[in-house]
C-alpha cells in the first residue's frame, strides 16, 4: 500500500503493518499511510477483524520528534490536527481490533496502540505517555483515551510523570489486556482477531458503535443508541439465519454472511 504501512489480509483478518525502522515513528507520512490503511480495511468485506502491528521488535517508539521541532506553531496545528485525525480514523474502524505490541510503545506508539479496541504485549514491553519530558502533552488521543481507559487520576500519574510502565503494571492498570510471551505477540493477536473472521459482521459493528458511542454521552442517550442499533440487527440476513440456528440446532452452531 504506502512505503511504511501496508495491510496484509489473509482468512479474514487484516494485519495494518508499521515498518519504519527505526522505530517506527510517526511521521506526516506514515500518518497518511495509517488512515488510507484505516479507510481500506474499512471498506473492504473480506476484512472483518484487524490487528495493528509494528513488528518483532517494536510498536512504535511515538512521533517524529525531529520533524516535529523544526516546526513553526502555524505548522505544528496542521500537523497536530492530522496526526489526531489519523488515529481517529483507525479507533473508528468498524470491526474488532487489537494492537500487538512488541519492544514499546511510548507517546504516539502508546496512542496508536490506545485506538484499538485490545492490547496484547509481550512481557517485556514498556508503554508511557513521556511527552512532559518535552515540555509538552499528549496530542493524539493520550489525554483522552487514557483516561477514559484507566481513570483521570491513573491517567494523570503516567502524563505528569512521563514514566516508562512495565508490561505487567501496565496489565494491572488496565492498558494492557494480555500479556504473553514475546515471541507469541503476534499469534495471541491473530487468535484473538480470527473468532471474528466468520462472525457477524454487522452485529459486531453495532456492538462496537453501541459502546464508543455510548461512552461519549449521557446515560439516557446511550440506551436510546443501543436500543436504536439493536433493532435494526432485524434487517439483517444474520440475525434470521442466528435466531433459527438457535432454535433449529441450539446455540453456538449458526454460520454467518456478514449481511
Amino acid at each position: 500500500m504506502g512505503e511504511f504501512v501496508s495491510l496484509e489480509v489473509e482468512a479474514g483478518v487484516g494485519t495494518i503493518r508499521l515498518d519504519r525502522p527505526p522505530v517506527n515513528a510517526l511521521n506526516n507520512q506514515v500518518q497518511a499511510e495509517l488512515a488510507e490503511a484505516a479507510r481500506e480495511a474499512s471498506e473492504r468485506d473480506d476484512v472483518r477483524a484487524v490487528i495493528l502491528y509494528g513488528g518483532q521488535k517494536t510498536f512504535a517508539g511515538g512521533a517524529d520528534i525531529k520533524e516535529m521541532a523544526a516546526k513553526s506553531y502555524v505548522e505544528m496545528a496542521k500537523f497536530g490536527a492530522a496526526l489526531s485525525a489519523s488515529l481517529a480514523s483507525l479507533a473508528a474502524i468498524p470491526k474488532p481490533t487489537v494492537a500487538a505490541i512488541t519492544g514499546y510503545a511510548l507517546g504516539g506508539g502508546l496512542e496508536l496502540a490506545l485506538t484499538a479496541d485490545r492490547r496484547i504485549a509481550g512481557d517485556n514491553v514498556k508503554v508511557g505517555q513521556p511527552e512532559i519530558g518535552l515540555g509538552i502533552i499528549p496530542g493524539a488521543g493520550g489525554t483522552q483515551r487514557l483516561a477514559r481507559l484507566i481513570g483521570p487520576s491513573k491517567a494523570k500519574d503516567l502524563i505528569y510523570t512521563g514514566r516508562f510502565v512495565k508490561a505487567e503494571e501496565a496489565l494491572a492498570l488496565g492498558i494492557l489486556d494480555e500479556v504473553v510471551a514475546p515471541d507469541d505477540v503476534y499469534a495471541a493477536a491473530l487468535t484473538w482477531a480470527s473468532q471474528f473472521a466468520n462472525g457477524p459482521a454487522v452485529a459486531l459493528k453495532a456492538a462496537k458503535a453501541a459502546i464508543d458511542g455510548g461512552l461519549d454521552v449521557d446515560l439516557a442517550t446511550g440506551l436510546k443508541l443501543e436500543t436504536t442499533l439493536f433493532t435494526a440487527l432485524w434487517a439483517t440476513k444474520d440475525q434470521a439465519n442466528g435466531m433459527k440456528s438457535f432454535i433449529e440446532n441450539g446455540p453456538g452452531k449458526a454460520t454467518f454472511e456478514g449481511k
